[in-house]
């Protein structure tokens, strides 16, 4: 599976707010950090990741753009909280050498 797949894979575990699907993807030491957090480490991410779904009774995520090289991938997103809340995202994930996601950099982005 390349970045760009797997990238698609975790957008898709995220979108169903399968913690554990998205916890394999994860790599021991990942940073996760966007607009209102930073944090280090596989368990806080975990937990981290886990409130973002305890809050949205429904997600949906489109892929505007993707951009790959080789050991990142980039995509500009769509995303529909709840089903009111839209959000412009911009999500860099970096990828480590046993292909598992070593950062998640999240940039809050507008429409036009």
């Amino acid at each position: 599976m390349n970045n760009s797949e797997k990238f698609k894979s975790y957008l898709l575990s995220y979108q169903k707010k399968d913690i554990e699907a998205v916890s394999k993807l994860f790599a021991p030491d990942i940073h996760l950090r966007d607009w209102k957090i930073s944090v280090h480490g596989k368990a806080i991410a975990i937990s981290e990741t886990q409130k973002n779904f305890n809050n949205a009774s429904s997600l949906e995520i489109e892929i505007l753009n993707i951009m790959e090289n080789e050991n990142s991938v980039s995509g500009e997103l769509k995303i529909i909280v709840n089903q009111t809340e839209v959000l412009y995202v911009v999500d860099v994930l970096t990828f480590n050498n046993a292909g598992l996601i070593s950062s998640i950099r999240a940039y809050l982005g507008r429409e036009n």
